[in-house]
């Protein structure tokens, strides 16, 4: 049974051969690939594994790239440090893997499932390569897409005030010093001191706007980074923070530790 580890991580690889050999694996013909351009060499000279391990980032890049190239007809256990949210796309297509840090019981489990879905596998042919790979384009896409980064989130760069008339004007976000509930309503305070009011809550307007550029006071207000002038200690471990439209704030005693940290972020 010819096995095929695609990793770069060299304590992984052992680690995977000694778990294979552990659960009773033949492990006589085992082969190590640890970048994608080794992987392309390595299928063009070599029989078709029995059995792929593989890792998702290798030495050279994603290894997506290896099978968008190579006709692979053989189960692939992916090994992975990505999160669970790739667990969806491997489950749909009938893809076993491991999220690095692994154990030997998750190891044995993945070959337990290997091992009941191997009939749906079928034997690996041995004749002329077919030309549409077993991971599939719409396969690959899938996969591919689960690996790209979050887009970053996108934050309100104006604040919509109402008027009396129901009509509505717009205050960026750098002409704001603060944000201030006060009595069920909640005011945008502009660097003069003016006070424009907003719908919504608080927290609402919290979660719009950028925890790097915005900190929760106190229970009600909410403080713009480019507002303050200098921060002094003030009494019960809370801190006075002094703004450059000349008004003071005063921090929470429980929101004080956070404050400096992201005033010194």
């Amino acid at each position: 049974m010819r096995l095929l580890i695609l990793e770069d991580e060299m304590p992984t690889a052992a680690l995977i051969r000694q778990y294979a050999a552990r659960y009773g694996l033949p492990t006589h013909d085992v082969h190590e690939v640890r970048s994608v351009a080794r992987a392309l060499t390595w299928f063009a000279d070599n029989e078709p594994p029995a059995l792929i391990f593989s890792d998702i980032e290798l030495l050279d890049g994603n290894v997506f790239g290896l099978y968008e190239q190579v006709t692979v007809r053989c189960p692939i256990i992916f090994i992975t440090a990505y999160d669970q949210f790739l667990l969806p796309a491997f489950q749909a297509n009938g893809i076993a893997y491991l999220l690095k840090p692994f154990d030997y019981e998750q190891f044995a489990s993945t070959l337990a499932k290997y091992e009941r879905l191997q009939t749906s596998f079928g034997p690996t042919p041995t004749g002329p390569p077919d030309p549409a790979p077993a991971l599939s384009a719409a396969v690959l896409a899938q996969l591919s897409a689960a690996l790209q980064p979050a887009p970053a989130p996108r934050y309100r760069q104006r604040l919509t005030v109402r008027q009396p008339n129901n009509g509505f004007y717009l205050l960026p976000i750098d002409e704001v010093a603060y944000l201030q509930a006060d009595e069920g309503l909640v005011f945008a305070v502009d660097q003069a001191g003016a006070r424009h009011p907003l719908t919504g809550t608080l927290g609402e307007w919290e979660q719009q706007l950028d925890p790097a550029r915005f900190f929760r006071l106190n229970r009600s207000e909410l403080l713009h980074l480019a507002a303050v002038a200098r921060v002094e200690p003030y009494f019960s471990g809370r801190l006075a923070v002094r703004l450059r439209a000349g008004s003071t704030l005063l921090s929470s005693a429980a929101s004080t530790p956070a404050l400096r940290r992201w005033l010194e972020s």
